[in-house]
């Protein structure tokens, strides 16, 4: 009788803990998985960049990713496309932002798990009289509330899948423009380097019509002191090309042997057209990543506001039960034991907070979020006009200094170089029309680099992944250059 009497009691404490078992298996499908989430980021991330992405969690996925970088650069020159997809394979801070992604899925595990049951078991007296007392204490509110709080995990883990995403799109677009400038910094040396032959030719002509007489010393100085200040043009050249480069290495991650690669010393030439945007604000408003992430954040502070509003008045409710088992001495002389059944209901009695200020701060909150979505919204639409403005305006700007600019400093030179010859025009007229054809060309190669990088903001203004600081500025007077690569 006894035994039967403890299984019974056995069974009242231990149904809470399955009930919560069986209500909590069909949450974890998924959610516990490793790659969590991932899957999403890279579908996202390929169908903008076209390039692949990883989130390295093992020792050997980590050796799979560096022999592929390996082979990928080593001793390479190296595309845009190639530095993008070795920055998404190699970069560190981006496994970091990755990992975001994994922190959110606990969240959301742990909330998709009911609250532990606490169990509680106590004795009170000795033999001959002996009270065990036995009971199950769970949080009703907590079960109340699961699917909410479930709702709310949700959304915050699909931001930070989208916001893992934009990470990987900021990364790619700030890898683009590194090479750009890299790039654009090495060409412009390759054609200083042309100009500084130039003028030291100039400088040794001046130097020895000097010592004719056929050149004034003012005239003598007026070409050594080109020649230097292209010699120093050059040396900065240089250094801004190392620069540049360096930038471009530290966002693919690399070091030690891997270092060892090149970019050519030319930017692409222009395209033969300018895309055409018609409704490039529309198209921005459909794919912006950011503004997803707004959407969701006002998503995940309504579910917070529904569930902030069902515990207003009780924000502590606990339901304890279980058993109570007696045994005590009877009359005729033996012992009895007596079992019996507990439920004890556990609240907070708000009697001075009330939850008002609670719900006026899930009031703001929804608000604040609604208006900062409203304005990243018009934000965005300013964005979407003015990338495609200057992408547009600085295909425009380059296209004449290639098709107008260049080819009439060009002309000038060649016609002064017919006349010099026929002793027409003097020796300075000549290196005067060098010296401007020298200014002119380094302007197109700057206006080119301006257009590649307005082609990169254009794409981050549509598809997100915020603007750099690298992007858009003035290219350095010179960079430093080389037949291949560097």
């Amino acid at each position: 009788m006894m035994k039967c009497r403890l299984l019974t009691m056995a069974a009242l404490v231990t149904i809470p803990l399955i009930a919560a078992g069986c209500t909590t298996s069909g949450a974890l499908n998924g959610i516990s998985a490793p790659m969590a989430g991932f899957t999403t980021v890279a579908a996202r991330a390929e169908s903008v960049t076209g390039k692949q992405t990883v989130w390295v969690q093992s020792s050997e996925e980590a050796r799979t990713v560096s022999e592929r970088v390996k082979r990928l650069v080593q001793k390479k020159t190296i595309g845009p496309d190639t530095a993008v997809q070795v920055a998404l394979l190699n970069n560190k801070g981006l496994q970091a932002a990755y990992a975001e992604i994994g922190l959110s899925a606990a969240d959301m595990w742990q909330e998709s798990m009911l609250v532990n049951p606490t169990i509680s078991v106590g004795m009170i007296g000795v033999d001959p009289v002996r009270t065990i007392e036995g009971a199950v204490v769970s949080n009703i509110l907590a079960l109340a509330t699961h699917k909410r709080r479930v709702a709310v995990a949700d959304a915050r883990f699909r931001q930070a899948q989208l916001r893992a995403a934009e990470e990987t799109l900021r990364l790619a677009a700030d890898t683009r423009r590194a090479w750009i400038n890299a790039v654009s910094a090495w060409e412009s040396v390759s054609y200083l380097n042309e100009a500084q032959a130039a003028a030291d030719a100039a400088s040794e002509l001046a130097q020895k019509l000097g010592e004719t007489g056929a050149i004034t010393k003012t005239g003598q100085a007026r070409e050594h002191v080109f020649y230097a200040e292209i010699t120093g043009q050059a040396a900065e050249a240089r250094l801004a090309a190392r620069t540049a480069k360096e930038e471009l290495t530290r966002l693919m991650g690399l070091w030690g042997p891997d270092v060892d690669y090149s970019v050519p010393n030319m930017l692409p030439a222009l395209p033969k057209g300018a895309k055409a945007k018609r409704a490039i604000e529309a198209e921005a408003l459909k794919n912006r990543v950011d503004l997803e992430i707004a959407k969701l954040e006002l998503a995940a502070l309504a579910k917070s506001y529904g569930l902030t509003e069902a515990t207003r008045y009780v924000s502590d409710l606990e339901l304890l039960s279980g058993v109570e088992a007696e045994r005590e001495e009877a009359e005729e002389g033996g012992t009895e034991t007596s079992v019996s059944p507990t439920l004890e209901l556990e609240f907070v009695i708000p009697i001075f907070d009330t939850g008002k200020a609670r719900m006026r701060k899930a009031e703001l909150a929804y608000m604040q979020a609604a208006n900062r979505m409203a304005e990243k919204a018009v934000n965005i639409r300013s964005e979407a006009r003015s990338a495609y403005d200057a992408y547009r305006s600085t295909y425009d700007i380059a296209r004449h200094y290639r098709n107008n600019v260049v080819p009439l400093r060009t002309k000038i030179e060649a016609e002064s170089v017919l006349t010099y010859n026929g002793m027409i025009t003097n020796t300075f007229e000549l290196l005067a029309d060098t010296r401007a054809k020298i200014s002119s060309i380094m302007l197109s190669l700057n206006a080119k680099r301006n257009f590649w990088l307005a082609n990169v903001n254009l794409g981050t203004a549509i598809h997100g992944g915020g603007a750099s600081s690298s992007g858009g500025g003035d290219a350095p007077a010179a960079a430093e250059a080389g037949a291949e690569g560097h």
